[in-house]
C-alpha cells in the first residue's frame, strides 16, 4: 500500500499544472521596439535642415513644446517646416500666443544665414509680442 500511494503522489506531480510565466517573448518584442526607437527618435527632429553653429552654453529646460523658426543661409524663414515670409510670421506668432502667451519660441539660425536675416526675425517676433527668444545652437563637439 505504502508503495502504490508514493506511485499515486507522483503520478500527480506530473499533471499538475505549471504556474510559470514565459517572459522571453515580452523580451524580444521589448528589445525589437528599444531599437525601433532608437532608430527612429534622431528623424522626428521638426524642422528645416540648417548648419548651426556651435555654442558652450547649457541647455535650456522647459515643460512646453517650443515653436521653433528656422532661418536657412538662403535667409528662408520657416515656421517649423512651412516657409513663412517675415511679415506672415508676425501674424501667425500673434496667433498662436493670443492662446498662450507664455509659449517658448527658438530661432535656428544657419551659421552661414547673414546676421541681418536672422536679426530680421528676432525684430519680427519681438513685434509679434514675444519679450523672450531662445536661440538653438549645436553643443561643442566631444
Amino acid at each position: 500500500m505504502a508503495m502504490g500511494s508514493s506511485m499515486n503522489n507522483q503520478g500527480s506531480d506530473r499533471l499538475q499544472a505549471m504556474s510559470d510565466i514565459n517572459v522571453t517573448p515580452m523580451v524580444d518584442i521589448m528589445l525589437v521596439l528599444l531599437v525601433i526607437f532608437m532608430v527612429t527618435a534622431p528623424l522626428l527632429t521638426q524642422g528645416v535642415e540648417v548648419n548651426l553653429p556651435d555654442s558652450e552654453a547649457s541647455a535650456m529646460s522647459t515643460d512646453n513644446e517650443p515653436l521653433v523658426i528656422s532661418v536657412t543661409a538662403n535667409g528662408a524663414t520657416y515656421i517649423e517646416d512651412r516657409a513663412v515670409t517675415v511679415t506672415e510670421m508676425v501674424d501667425k506668432i500673434r496667433a498662436i500666443r493670443q492662446n498662450n502667451p507664455n509659449f517658448p519660441v527658438y530661432v535656428r539660425g544657419d551659421r552661414n544665414a547673414a546676421y541681418g536675416s536672422i536679426m530680421a526675425v528676432m525684430s519680427q517676433l519681438q513685434l509679434a509680442g514675444v519679450d523672450r527668444v531662445g536661440l538653438i545652437t549645436e553643443p561643442p563637439p566631444g
